[in-house]
């Protein structure tokens, strides 16, 4: 089975990178798709047209998204299935679920994302102003915020106004993980996200939104039902 591992905002394959060892040792094959979110002609088709390509040559085919990548993730599975290949099933990742024909940019007050990270911002305790140490990088190391850092890039307008160009969602198993910590997308907002939209109940892992880098064990393990 080859494992395609799509990333959020940013598009970094990077965010993938403890993970990928783990899921080998496994006996998978596992691929870390780097997205072209800094281009500004790329919106989520040409996403799709990338994540495609890491397809290629795979007889059994599952596909993980994180955050963002939850866009373009059902728009891959859609293509692949067309195409008649066999895939698995599709995992999102402390993901957005999208609506057919939503746009990332249209999903935030859809679901009302906002008002969900404030809130539990105020019942946890951290500032309500988002900033990247409070919101994604409060449970890494300095070693990997770091090398995130170094890698980041940031993520252009034009996939945010492209909208998840599917009939419907894929016909494969999907499954949905949410980190207990994650401040950007609440646990709470998950939940019901994943219920409303999917009928699917998350199953549960440690970490903040970043979960691969900070518990990539515990990750690698849900990813592959272990």
């Amino acid at each position: 089975m080859r494992v395609v591992l799509l990333p959020g905002a940013g598009g970094a394959a990077a965010y993938w990178d403890q993970v990928v060892p783990l899921l080998e040792a496994e006996g998978h094959q596992a691929v870390a798709v780097e997205l072209p979110s800094d281009d500004g002609s790329a919106g989520l088709p040409e996403y799709v047209a990338v994540a495609h390509a890491a397809c290629e040559g795979a007889d059994e085919l599952l596909v993980v998204a994180q955050s963002m990548g939850g866009f373009t993730a059902p728009m891959l599975v859609d293509r692949l299935l067309r195409e008649g290949r066999t895939v698995l099933g599709l995992v999102l990742l402390n993901a957005m679920v999208p609506l057919p024909g939503e746009t990332p940019g249209q999903w935030w007050d859809a679901v009302s994302s906002e008002a969900a990270r404030v809130d539990a911002a105020e019942a946890g305790g951290w500032s309500t102003d988002f900033d990247l140490e409070t919101y994604f990088l409060h449970d890494l190391d300095e070693e990997t915020t770091a090398l995130l850092l170094q890698g980041g890039k940031d993520e252009v307008e034009a996939a945010f106004v492209s909208p998840c160009d599917v009939p419907a969602w894929p016909a494969v198993p999907t499954r949905v993980i949410a980190a207990a910590g994650d401040r950007f997308f609440p646990l709470a907002l998950q939940q019901r996200v994943a219920r409303d939209r999917l009928g699917v109940e998350p199953t549960v892992v440690p970490g903040g939104h970043l979960a691969a880098l900070s518990h990539p064990v515990e990750v690698a393990r849900a990813v592959l039902l272990d």
